[in-house]
């Protein structure tokens, strides 16, 4: 499974979704992911799905935002989410 995580730098959100994307690669072998600044790559939030960060795409699919990374890492890879 690949993660991409949309994000913006101070945002608190985006800093658990990537600290949880950073643990699911540690514990687990089928898991990696990109975290994407969105200033320094230059994409506005207009550009994404919704207008709020994080925005989490789960092999190409959207999820949601943390709170949905979150809930999903718990149903279905195991881990409970809350950092």
């Amino acid at each position: 499974m690949f993660a991409v995580i949309f994000g913006s730098p101070g945002c608190p959100y985006c800093a658990r979704a990537k600290a949880l994307a950073e643990k699911l690669t540690e514990e687990r072998d089928d898991f990696n992911f990109r975290y994407v600044d969105i200033h320094a790559e230059g994409i506005s939030k207009a550009d994404l799905e919704k207008e709020t960060v994080p925005q989490i795409f789960l092999d190409q699919k959207h999820i949601g935002g943390c709170i949905d990374f979150e809930a999903y890492a718990k149903d279905n890879l195991g881990l409970f989410a809350a950092q």
